[in-house]
């Protein structure tokens, strides 16, 4: 790890600059494959809040009349100066969250490059005016916005919260998760590299109540985006109504994978597995209830078996590793205990379980597990878990498998299966789920992400992002 890393990881990024907290307080990074801490952060207060916001809206005033020429050269500078860093944010990535090192470069890291090429791309076409009759409707900069990011894909949500901040010329003060907090930091020396002009952005580390509900309901903040848990969403919608801003979130889910009796079953069940256990189970939008006809049940079951039995857990830089250890202790304990709810009551436990894999003794590492003859009323049905386990449920239609689905106060996305596509378009055209993935597609940066009920409201990526950090003003006559 780069020294001057770990040292910018004591300050924060104010104003341009690497400061000092106003109130020393630290707290420890671990290594989820060790247990063991390896680096410190400086936890932020009140005070460093106010400091940040402070910048954000001095810089505002300059940052918001700059041409979109001037932020396309800006946007370009990011990029190349990210790209610099791309083995260096893998790396810290792999440390902080125990992914594996080539899924940590080629996608964690990777997903960034993706979404600063991709904002690029919108903002050099976007449509920042347009006449209606008389009228001039005018999409503008909404202001200082907070930013409040997860540690499950840490820079996939602050490049697309960022990059679209600094395209339609907001400013901002950015509370990555203090649990796999090194990236946002190796980011912010980038945007710094970059020549970002001061105040534009501003990083403050610490936790939710200390930072993050304090930025959302700071009366200078216009706007907030979050991503996290929906009971988190929750509170930073309760503080930032009382000064009511735009408040977008983007939160849990429990996303539904129907696999139509016409689809090719085997690559179907083992893809569906393989998509569900992706980052050791820890995706919002990951498909863990699998949905297969009753007839095909045991075959379903047998392959799913396979497939997780197949997949190596280790440690992060290990040869071959598949799925890394989760996040922390709390999430382990909490993926522990929706194992035991699961089996005590009543699913069929196909493979993997409680405790840690065969060989682990230390580290926060989960044994991929798969539970059959799920019920929709079950636990491990209805609540996320963020790890990798995989509920298989029956039906009996179509129709029965979309009400099933759609049971959920989630609505992320959905997955569907079918050997024909028009079919597998039915089928999604009847999901209560924010984006529908057909087939098991490429990731398209240019999708719309977010979700229906209870996972959220916005979209993010590509020109839905930047919209959602625009206000539109009509000049009428």
């Amino acid at each position: 790890m780069d020294q001057t890393t770990l040292n910018n990881a004591l300050k924060f990024y104010i104003d341009g600059e690497w400061t000092d907290p106003v109130i020393a307080r630290t707290a420890e990074i671990i290594d989820p494959s060790t247990e063991q801490p390896f680096a410190r952060l400086s936890m932020g207060s009140a005070e460093d809040v106010e400091r940040a916001v402070a910048a954000a809206k001095t810089a505002f005033a300059s940052y918001s009349q700059t041409s979109r020429e001037e932020r396309l050269d800006l946007l370009r500078k990011v990029l190349a100066a990210y790209q610099k860093r791309c083995v260096a944010v893998a790396q810290a990535m792999s440390r902080e969250m125990g992914a594996p090192a080539s899924f940590a470069l080629n996608l964690q890291a990777g997903i960034g490059t993706a979404h600063i090429s991709k904002m690029i791309e919108v903002l050099e076409s976007f449509e920042f005016q347009s006449q209606r009759g008389s009228t001039r409707v005018v999409k503008e900069p909404i202001g200082v916005v907070g930013l409040i990011t997860p540690w499950n894909w840490p820079i996939n949500q602050i490049a697309c919260k960022v990059m679209p901040a600094l395209a339609a010329g907001c400013t901002m003060v950015l509370k990555p998760s203090e649990i796999a907090p090194l990236n946002a930091i190796i980011f912010a020396e980038a945007l710094h590299e970059a020549g970002v002009p001061k105040g534009v952005f501003n990083l403050v580390n610490g936790d939710g109540p200390s930072v993050g509900q304090v930025l959302a309901s700071h009366p200078d903040v216009d706007m907030v985006s979050f991503t996290g848990s929906t009971r988190a969403g929750v509170t930073v919608a309760k503080v930032a109504a009382d000064t009511v801003k735009r408040v977008h979130q983007e939160l849990g889910g429990k996303s539904a994978n129907i696999l139509l009796p016409d689809c090719d079953f085997p690559h179907a069940v083992a893809q569906g597995v393989q998509a569900c256990f992706l980052n050791s189970g820890q995706s919002c939008n990951a498909p863990t209830r699998m949905f297969v006809p009753r007839a095909r049940y045991q075959e379903a079951i047998d392959i799913a078996r396979r497939t997780a039995e197949s997949m190596k857990v280790g440690a992060p830089t290990a040869e071959g590793t598949d799925l890394g250890p989760v996040i922390s202790a709390v999430q382990y304990e909490k993926i522990q205990h929706l194992i035991a709810a699961g089996i005590d009551e009543g699913a069929e436990l196909v493979c993997g379980g409680l405790g840690r894999p065969e060989g682990l003794s230390h580290g926060h590492y989960v044994r991929p597990t798969v539970f059959g003859k799920v019920t929709p009323a079950m636990t491990v049905s209805r609540e996320e878990i963020f790890g990798p386990v995989l509920s298989i449920l029956t039906y009996d239609s179509v129709e029965h498998a979309i009400e099933m689905a759609n049971d959920t106060v989630y609505g992320l996305a959905a997955y569907v299966q079918s050997g024909d596509i028009a079919n597998a378009r039915r089928v999604a055209s009847h999901l209560r789920a924010g984006t529908i993935y057909l087939n098991y597609p490429a990731w398209d940066p240019a999708a719309p992400f977010g979700g229906y009920k209870q996972s959220g409201n916005g979209r993010e990526y590509a020109d839905f992002a930047l919209n959602d950090f625009l206000e539109i003003k009509g000049i009428v006559g």
